[in-house]
């Protein structure tokens, strides 16, 4: 029940993390306009190069790492402590090598690209890879849920027309520095003080570098279609990928909330030898990320080409053949996510979770190459869509000897079968009604009611486990 817990906690908050931003996007599109909207993806993804190389993988390895000590408060305080002085030392690294950088190479948007600086400072002070070490999601998401909130509020407010880019830029960036200040009156009472000396922090370096390497991989190709569209194609097209890829994160967030909660627990679990435990759950959570992913994939593709127009504004009227296309990386990072993140990451098996996402990184590259300079934006969702696919192909090979992957997918078919059946009903449901809030709801009613029905008579087994759970909960 605690996992149940944590990952409702953490897929609310991914939600939200996600929602905010898309009670946004109709205004801010229509406000700031594809031009602007594409200069902040820009900038963004330059700066996210930066406080990743910062971070350096910490999130990861301080998160497993305390969960390995959660029981013993000593060590895990001084794990703590090392590790924060550790990620303090590497992001003032990459401050001022960014904005070296910035004052070097940049002209056309130098002023966005300082603004967005306040990202690097605000990974420095980022501890929520503590609390979710010790499986205590509540912490991070009461807390940010209400900066996120004030954010919000501020953008309504401050942000009114086609000039205000930098107060935005700065909202964002303010709100993750905020939210993540938070956080540290609650150490208080979960750690004790360790003398310096102890503390040790460079002998987290190596092992934290070996979490980086897949981290920053990862990266790559999640932020490089951004920057070759940015380079390759025109702001308003990377503007329109960028929204659109919103929404396509803002699906798999709720899927991916799952990996977030599960690592530490696997972890916590490999630590104590429970080998068959860590395999139970990896086969629980491939079914049911699979059972949600595939019906939101098919969903999504449904309304797509009609939902993006209505929802971001005339601007935006590509972004709905992006939506379509980039979709399928819904259920491929889903199940990447647990192969990697609830799998091969807690069990320590990094290198072969860092060959997969490398060949990720390397054939997006590639494939953005070949793709971009004829179908613009539109190539750089197929080019994702290949990418990931090689990703979670690559993992699923690659745990052949200790997991039976028949078992894995074994009820695969179904969802998918009932999935499509979603999708050829909603599909031909969005062509004859137009789009607006009552006509979005019914679809996604009618969407829901016939993906239900349709494991009720293949007799998925994830019914079986809803039941299971009721009725543990009942007890």
């Amino acid at each position: 029940m605690k996992v149940i817990k944590n990952y409702l906690y953490n897929a609310g908050y991914q939600i939200l993390n996600m929602v905010l931003p898309l009670i946004t996007v109709p205004y801010i599109s229509r406000v700031l306009g594809a031009h602007d909207v594409g200069i902040n993806e820009y900038t963004n993804s330059w700066v996210t190069f930066f406080y990743l190389m910062g971070q350096m993988g910490i999130t990861l390895y301080g998160n497993r790492e305390v969960a390995y000590h959660r029981e013993d408060i000593y060590e895990r305080s001084r794990t703590f402590w090392g590790v924060e002085a550790l990620q303090l030392l590497t992001i003032s690294a990459s401050l001022i090598a960014y904005l070296v950088a910035v004052f070097l190479f940049s002209t056309t948007f130098q002023h966005y690209f300082l603004l967005q600086a306040v990202w690097i400072i605000a990974a420095g002070l980022d501890v929520s890879w503590y609390f979710m070490g010790l499986e205590n999601f509540r912490v991070t998401v009461v807390r940010n849920t209400l900066v996120k909130l004030a954010s919000i509020v501020l953008i309504f407010t401050v942000v009114k027309d086609a000039g205000d880019l930098s107060k935005y830029i700065l909202i964002l960036g303010g709100a993750q520095l905020f939210g993540n200040l938070t956080l540290w009156p609650y150490l208080r009472d979960n750690i004790v003080w360790v003398k310096i000396r102890e503390w040790h922090p460079f002998s987290h370096f190596y092992p934290a570098l070996l979490l980086f390497i897949p981290t920053i991989t990862t990266q790559v190709y999640l932020v490089l279609n951004r920057l070759m569209l940015g380079r390759m194609s025109t702001q308003a097209s990377l503007g329109n990928f960028g929204q659109a890829d919103k929404i396509v994160k803002f699906v798999l967030a709720i899927v991916t909330a799952t990996g977030t909660v599960m690592l530490p627990h696997v972890a916590s679990k490999f630590a104590k030898g429970d080998v068959k435990g860590v395999r139970a759950s990896l086969y629980s959570s491939f079914n049911f990320v699979s059972a949600i992913s595939i019906p939101m994939m098919f969903g999504l593709m449904a309304i797509a080409k009609s939902f993006a127009p209505w929802f971001l504004g005339a601007d935006f009227n590509m972004a709905g053949e992006i939506m379509f296309l980039e979709a399928p990386i819904i259920v491929l990072i889903a199940w990447s996510n647990v192969t990697g993140a609830q799998y091969l990451m807690p069990v320590n098996r990094v290198k072969e979770f860092t060959t997969s996402v490398t060949i990720g990184a390397v054939s997006n590259i590639v494939f953005n190459l070949f793709l971009i300079g004829g179908w613009g934006a539109n190539g750089a969702a197929v080019a994702t869509v290949c990418s990931e696919f090689l990703v979670a192909a690559s993992q699923i090979i690659m745990i052949r000897h200790t997991i039976r992957r028949r078992l894995m997918f074994k009820e695969v078919w179904k969802y998918f079968l009932c999935g499509l059946l979603m999708y050829l009903v909603v599909s031909r449901l969005c062509l004859i009604i137009n789009m607006s809030v009552s006509n979005l709801i019914l679809e996604v009613v009618v969407g829901i009611l016939i993906y239900s029905i349709g494991l009720v008579v293949t007799k998925a087994s994830i019914l079986d486990e809803a039941k299971n759970l009721l009725a543990s909960k009942r007890k």
